[in-house]
């Protein structure tokens, strides 16, 4: 049985920062540890009050509301993320940009972007032991624990909120470098497969392409480089699948190098002898408007050394 703490009544008054969320939403992202059943028992039971009265879930917060929220168990937290340890401290060198709304981080491979799984900690988690003064930093998006590079990050819910909107919209460019098996088609720039999402007894997440079953998706290809082991593509996916482009390059015959789920093995030896340890995608570019200036921000994030160690031992066509 996990340990458990017993919160004391809370009032909290609402900023302007959180005007116009909703309740359960502003109390699932604050009582961190507390099952989303507990929070909507305590609201259906009118036990949570907004300024001394009863609300319904859906209520959207004013500014200066005074929530009360009642005595309730939550699970204790994990140790916290200690600032010492070298993987957290190289974060600071990897942050591309930062301002008061938001941070853009160049995410090194093989780190996940939250924890859980056995994962004590990820990029999130290690982020907030280094900025303890940004109470409210989220993922805006999420990138596969073997893919590297953007990864942007909230510093506001209102900047939150923006970017999510963003990503709806697809107004968001997200573009992804990837070296490839085989010569790829100058005729493919574009790759619309439907792709399901089959999670398996282990939990792992397998992706596969299915015309029937599977969500519309679509990526755009553009040729880099060619080489004479593989291709260098940039990949451009419209939509936001799991793992869409790594399926979307397999299934046109072209894995990605180094890719333990959906690789060609002999590709991937090949590209090991030349010291890439790593799955060949990473995300290069990443272009959005800013929620707080409204001006476009586009942010490039440089291929780790091993990336680019292992392009500079291929020969070029």
């Amino acid at each position: 049985m996990a340990d458990e703490i017993k919160l004391p009544i809370q009032l909290i008054e609402i900023e302007s920062d959180f005007i116009g969320q909703r309740i359960d939403n502003f109390l699932i992202a604050r009582l961190r540890g507390v099952p989303k059943s507990v929070i909507y028992r305590v609201l259906r039971k009118g036990e949570v009050r907004v300024n001394k009265k009863r609300i319904k879930p859906e209520y959207k917060l004013q500014e200066n509301d005074v929530v009360r929220v009642p005595p309730l168990t939550v699970a204790a937290e994990p140790d916290a993320v200690s600032v010492k340890l070298s993987l957290v401290q190289q974060l600071e060198q990897h942050i591309l940009y930062e301002d008061a709304d938001l941070i853009v981080l160049n995410k090194p491979s093989g780190m996940a972007v939250h924890g859980g799984s056995g994962l004590q900690f990820g990029v999130i988690e290690a982020l907030r032991a280094l900025r303890p003064q940004a109470k409210s930093l989220e993922l805006v998006h999420r990138l596969d624990r073997d893919t590297s590079g953007c990864l942007l990050i909230a510093k506001k819910r209102s900047a939150l909120t923006a970017l999510h909107a963003q990503l709806r919209d697809k107004t968001v460019e997200k573009k992804y470098w990837a070296l490839v098996a085989g010569d790829w088609d100058n005729k493919v720039r574009k790759v619309t497969d439907a792709l399901r999402k089959n999670t398996l007894q282990s939990g792992e997440r397998v992706v596969k392409v299915d015309e029937v079953g599977g969500k519309p998706s679509e990526t755009r290809f553009r040729i880099l480089q060619r080489y004479q082991q593989g291709t260098l593509v940039e990949a451009f996916p419209v939509t936001g699948r799991t793992h869409q482009i790594r399926v979307h390059t397999a299934c046109k015959g072209h894995p990605i190098a180094c890719d333990d789920k959906y690789g060609d093995n002999h590709f991937s030896q090949q590209m090991q002898q030349l010291g890439l340890q790593r799955l060949f995608l990473h995300a290069k570019i990443l272009s959005f408007v800013h929620p707080g200036t409204q001006t476009t921000i586009r942010i490039e994030a440089p291929l780790d050394q091993q990336l680019a160690d292992a392009l500079s031992k291929l020969t070029r066509k």
